[in-house]
């Protein structure tokens, strides 16, 4: 039986919704099949704020045995390194949240905010908000960068915003399995950040043809004027669908790459940064001389059901 902490610091609690719909397995299966003991969970919990108390300190002291904090939200430190802007009874979240992570066997940050900073962390970040290990794209946050669990892992990182809810349970269930979870550079399970959200989008043959759309509304490419960073994002939303039915940019809306350090971006989500008719960031893994030489000539070879933006059933 592993035991479970959900701790909840400067978040939207956007997290602990998406979890809920997951399916594969479901955070009930999760409690029920895979022998997790769920602790707390700030919405989830009956039991009275003591409850809580009681449980910080026996896990602080040793005499509660706790296997998996999940952490969901920013690290607050403002005021001044104390973190008493985010506070409970007069302690800092971010020292609760410190004193947990050394009794933990794993730790895992779920959600961006919780991961590099996220939302909270964007400038001018007047709440000094942090990742629990990373600093937006920068190694070090609440805990340095050379840290390590009590089962020798760094934080490991599930990204999002939210978080997609089979990336949070697998990642518990495997945990719960005591399988190995292999990482990316950002510490993020490679099984679910490895593939580009542009892979399964059902715009990528406009993407191919360089058929944009210049509003929102239509069937062809979001990249090229409307901001989206899907071939530049590493996340299953098109290839594991949100409660199995869509995702962003089936529904039209513009990836806005949340599962990156660098969340937000500092610009605006709908509008794409460009020199001259080329995007400034291109696709993961393509030259700028190649992708000019290539686009020119898609564009030209283009079906003319793709030019008249027709959709593809």
């Amino acid at each position: 039986m592993k035991t479970l902490f959900w701790l909840q610091t400067g978040a939207c609690g956007g997290d602990s919704l998406a979890i809920l719909s997951a399916e594969a397995p479901s955070f009930e299966q999760l409690l029920l099949s895979y022998g997790i003991e769920l602790l707390w969970h700030p919405s989830l919990s009956h039991a009275p704020a003591k409850r809580f108390d009681a449980l910080i300190e026996d896990i602080a002291s040793g005499s509660q045995k706790l296997d998996i904090l999940c952490v969901e939200g920013s690290i607050i430190t403002a005021p001044r390194g104390t973190g008493l802007f985010d506070s409970y009874k007069g302690r800092a979240r971010m020292d609760i949240a410190r004193s947990l992570a050394e009794r933990a066997e794993f730790v895992v940050a779920m959600g961006t905010c919780a991961s590099f900073g996220g939302v909270h962390a964007a400038s001018p970040n007047p709440g000094d908000c942090t990742g629990m290990q990373f600093n937006r794209a920068n190694p070090g946050g609440l805990l340095p960068a050379g840290w390590r669990s009590r089962s020798g892992a760094p934080v490991i990182n599930i990204a999002g915003c939210p978080a997609h809810p089979h990336a949070m349970t697998q990642t518990l269930a495997a945990l719960a399995e005591d399988m190995p979870i292999a990482l990316d550079p950002l510490n993020r399970p490679s099984a679910f950040f490895s593939m580009l959200v542009h892979q399964g989008c059902t715009r990528s043959e406009y993407h191919e043809y360089d058929i944009e759309d210049a509003q929102l509304g239509g069937h062809a490419c979001l990249f090229f004027n409307l901001g989206c960073q899907g071939p530049l994002t590493q996340a299953v939303c098109n290839d594991d669908l949100w409660n199995g039915v869509s995702s962003k940019t089936r529904a039209g809306v513009p990836c806005f790459g949340c599962t990156a350090p660098n969340f937000p971006r500092e610009a605006d989500l709908f509008t794409t940064a460009k020199i001259g008719d080329v995007p400034l960031r291109l696709p993961m893994g393509v030259e700028r001389a190649r992708y000019m030489a290539y686009k020119n000539l898609a564009r030209a070879a283009a079906p003319q059901r793709v030019k008249d933006k027709e959709m593809d059933v």
